[in-house]
């Protein structure tokens, strides 16, 4: 089966990633792998900290992955799959894409803001030449009726 992996994170464009992938799989009988990095600690001298900081980071994670399991549950019939890795987040996510051969396509959420694309978007189109599937960058600011018109098929697309 082919999934879509969409990346986990505060960002306000995640939202419009999570949506489009979880319509794209259900649209083409895929999968959604929703992958959450924890960022390094910065404090790995204080062991026990540190491993408090990762048990809650894992916890933040799980919880604001399940709002968004319920609604690709309820609403496109997907029950997707979270991945949490460890380190910087454009290595990790090119390794758990050679990682699991399933992964057909990354979807990323591009923001809106006078920064650009953020940092994801733009370090990840840097390697889109050597990674083995297309990347799909969904802007943060379509709204959820764009979104079902270009990932469905309805609409004046």
């Amino acid at each position: 089966m082919r999934k879509f992996m969409v990346v986990l994170d505060d960002s306000k464009e995640c939202l419009n990633a999570m949506r489009f992938a979880a319509m794209r799989a259900s649209n083409t009988g895929g999968g959604v792998e929703v992958l959450a990095v924890i960022p390094p600690e910065e404090f790995n001298h204080w062991i026990g900290v540190g491993d408090i900081m990762r048990q809650e980071a894992r916890e933040r994670i799980e919880a604001h992955f399940e709002v968004f399991a319920k609604w690709m549950r309820d609403k496109q019939n997907i029950d997707p799959e979270l991945v949490i890795r460890e380190g910087e987040p454009v290595p990790e996510i090119l390794e758990q894409v050679r990682d699991d051969p399933e992964v057909g396509v990354l979807v990323l959420g591009a923001g809106t803001g006078t920064g650009g694309p953020g940092p994801l978007v733009t370090q990840l189109t840097r390697n889109a030449g050597s990674l083995p599937m297309p990347i799909t960058i969904v802007p943060g600011d379509m709204t959820k009726e764009q979104l079902e018109a270009v990932s469905i098929g309805r609409g004046d697309d």
